[in-house]
């Protein structure tokens, strides 16, 4: 399979890193206007580096992870030439235009992946094993002050890895939304919190900032007999659950103690899931590549990634 990487940033030079390292993929193409940048990092992998989409030959698949602006753009123009697209998350720099891709899509048999990486956290991953039935969910997304990605906001570049997490746990629509949210260091929304009801009873706090001395990246969920706190940045989890005492696995579980139930007598244990320590974006593109491959659906649909979008835009126009 022979792809091309398009935008040679941060991410897209870590995607440039992984892409060879799978079995059966060629990173034939790096594409980027700077060609200092663009040409070293297509030389360091072994690729032929062109300044535009346009000039770039007719390949499998692209990784887009140029700046979000310019993404329906190219994405629109590598589907045109029929390459199936990873594109970085946000998708688009609008709703509106996911939904003009959706609709590019609906009579194609090309594959279109949105990049939220935070799905193939280790940490995040575990909880596919679980039963979730979240009733509250607190999110802190905190990073210190960097110089790119400032073309959107706080909400459109770290929020919503926490929006489509929340979409994707709760497996509900949203009803409700409220906001705040302050412009500090640019003329975009630096630091927001908005809470979030879904129509399923379940209530989600959630605070990014990019403006903050020391990261954080931790989401803490409450349900009924289950507490569990992830440390996103570090990949680990804890939790505490009551259990019948039967359950009870001494060799991994800490009990706490006993409280009396109107289910009879149970133990509160605590635990440290054993987490398996995995590169996140490797794994995000080894799942892109195995769905062009297989003809199986994405991880990270174009229309996961679209109400992503919608969820964002609605706390931007409150928090503004």
């Amino acid at each position: 399979m022979r792809i091309a990487i398009i935008g040679t940033g941060h991410l897209g030079s870590i995607h440039a890193k992984l892409a060879g390292q799978h079995p059966d993929v060629s990173l034939a193409a790096i594409v980027d206007p700077d060609q200092a940048r663009g040409s070293m990092i297509a030389e360091q992998y072994g690729a032929s580096w062109y300044a535009a989409v346009e000039e770039m030959p007719d390949l499998d698949a692209v990784i887009i992870a140029s700046p979000t602006s310019t993404h329906y753009d190219v994405a629109t123009q590598c589907l045109e030439r029929g390459m199936h697209c990873f594109i970085e998350k946000p998708a688009t720099a609008t709703y509106e235009q996911a939904q003009a891709l959706l609709r590019r899509l609906e009579q194609s048999p090309l594959i279109v992946q949105v990049g939220h990486v935070e799905r193939f956290n280790p940490a995040v991953r575990m909880l596919a094993h679980m039963q979730m039935d979240p009733i509250f969910i607190e999110v802190h997304r905190l990073a210190p002050f960097k110089p790119r990605a400032i073309d959107v906001s706080v909400i459109h570049d770290l929020m919503i890895h926490d929006i489509d997490l929340l979409l994707w746990m709760t497996r509900s629509s949203v009803s409700d939304v409220q906001a705040t949210g302050v412009s500090v260091l640019t003329d975009t929304i630096d630091i927001c919190n908005a809470r979030i009801t879904f129509t399923n009873g379940c209530v989600a706090n959630v605070t990014s900032s990019r403006i903050t001395a020391a990261p954080m990246r931790k989401l803490r969920i409450f349900q009924r007999d289950r507490y569990v706190s992830l440390d996103l940045a570090n990949a680990s989890a804890e939790m505490y659950r009551l259990l019948d005492a039967s359950a009870l696995e001494p060799a991994h579980q800490i009990p706490l103690g006993v409280i009396t139930t109107q289910f009879g007598d149970k133990v509160i244990v605590h635990e440290r899931p054993e987490i398996s320590p995995t590169n996140a974006i490797f794994e995000e593109q080894r799942a892109f590549f195995d769905s062009i491959l297989s003809r199986q659906p994405v991880a990270v649909s174009l229309v996961e990634g679209a109400e992503a979008i919608r969820i964002a835009e609605s706390i931007a126009r409150l928090a503004r």
